[in-house]
């Protein structure tokens, strides 16, 4: 009778492998088999002689086959035969496959990879970072978020009241306080000419005395300048802080018109104070049984280049050519009076009358006895060029009429 064989052990399932983490070192798992000699050759190490040759083990009954693989036992792993060419690796129940030669790449059981160092890692950088918390508990938290906000309020408050200040500062310092008032004495008076009299203009400025320069009206003032008599045009411009510029356009004389054409009554300067007594509303009536007094000889009205009466002479002035004009054609004056403002300054000078009709028969009479036919006031250059002409000519030097009404065709006679 054959004796059986008796079974060997069966083999314990190797426990589940867990991936180890990149980068973290493997350890072997508790209670794993450590791999003697006796599993196999590793690193060139030879097999244990029991496990390679046919030689039964001690204790085992039954005949144990010989050859060339070792671990015929039904149910038991045999060792792989090296590997040629390569590094050997062996698997040993439940023992992970190591392989030599260079840097070991040992897998331990199915323990997972532990990082050494409870630190965690902190992010820096572009991460922003969480405030710590002041207040642990909510009733304090509330309190915090409280007193936050009253001094929010307060500094708002604060803020507000400092503005309103500074604004009230500001206005008074420009419109009530006497820092930028007006002083008389820093204001300047320019181009008041011979007509315009200084002292009125200062007394029309006078009234504005004390007044800060940012509350004056310079347009209610110059208003005021205009009405005084000579003043053809003014401008009026601060001078800070306290000062004043007053820049006038007197209305110069340009000719002398007799007073006995209404003419110059209706040209006068209805607030000038140099009228005729006669004609003066504020003298009263002459008494009883008085003499009344004789008026003077006829005088002569100053006018302007626009007809406005600037002032009164007894007799012709020097310098000023006379115009005669018929009673009340103010038109035909004002004709004569353009004529004159378009001569040149040379030509202008040696006119001594000027008498016109019509608007285009104006005639001078020159300081040399001479008399020129103007005509109308068109071409005033190309006439005055023809007549000058004449004028310097050896053959029409000395005449005593010249006509150049029609400048391309001029007469001398």
């Amino acid at each position: 009778m054959t004796p059986q064989r008796p079974r060997p052990p069966a083999p314990r399932p190797a426990p589940p492998r867990a991936a180890p983490r990149r980068g973290a070192p493997a350890t072997p798992a508790a209670g794993a088999r450590r791999a003697g000699p006796a599993t196999g050759p590793v690193g060139g190490a030879p097999a244990d002689d029991a496990a390679t040759s046919g030689t039964p083990v001690p204790g085992r009954t039954g005949a144990q086959p010989t050859g060339r693989r070792s671990g015929t036992t039904p149910g038991a792993r045999t060792t792989p035969a090296p590997r040629s060419g390569g590094t050997p690796a062996v698997r040993t129940g439940g023992t992970p496959a190591v392989r030599t030669g260079g840097t070991p790449a040992v897998r331990t059981g199915g323990t997972p990879a532990v990082r050494t160092g409870g630190t965690p890692a902190v992010r820096t950088g572009a991460f922003p970072v969480r405030p710590p918390v002041v207040s642990q508990g909510s009733a304090a938290r509330f309190a915090e978020r409280a007193r936050a906000r009253r001094r929010l309020a307060w500094r708002q408050i604060v803020l507000v009241a400092g503005g309103v200040v500074v604004a009230a500062a500001l206005a008074w310092l420009l419109l009530l306080s006497p820092v930028l008032a007006l002083d008389t004495e820093q204001v300047r008076v320019t181009g008041a000419g011979t007509v315009v009299a200084v002292d009125q203009v200062r007394a029309v400025v006078d009234e504005e005395e004390g007044t800060p320069l940012p509350r004056l009206d310079t347009a209610a003032l110059r208003t005021a300048l205009l009405d005084v008599p000579g003043v053809r045009d003014v401008a009026v411009t601060r001078d800070w802080p306290r000062g004043l510029t007053v820049a006038l356009v007197s209305r110069e004389p340009v000719a002398a018109v007799p007073e006995a054409a209404d003419v110059a009554a209706s040209a006068a300067d209805p607030q000038d104070p140099a009228q005729d007594p006669a004609q003066d509303p504020a003298a009263g009536p002459a008494e009883d049984g008085a003499d009344a007094e004789e008026p003077a000889g006829p005088g002569y009205a100053l006018v302007d280049q626009d007809g406005v009466k600037v002032g009164r002479t007894d007799a012709a002035p020097e310098g000023l050519p006379v115009v005669d004009v018929p009673v009340g054609e103010a038109r035909i004056l004002a004709a004569a009076l353009g004529v004159l403002e378009q001569l040149p300054d040379g030509l202008l000078a040696e006119i001594g009358q000027v008498s016109a009709g019509t608007q285009d028969t104006v005639r001078f009479v020159l300081r040399d006895g001479a008399t020129v036919e103007w005509g109308s006031a068109q071409e005033p250059a190309l006439k005055a060029a023809v007549l000058q002409a004449l004028r310097a000519a050896p053959e029409t030097a000395g005449a005593a009429r010249y006509d150049v009404s029609a400048p391309t065709m001029p007469v001398v006679g």
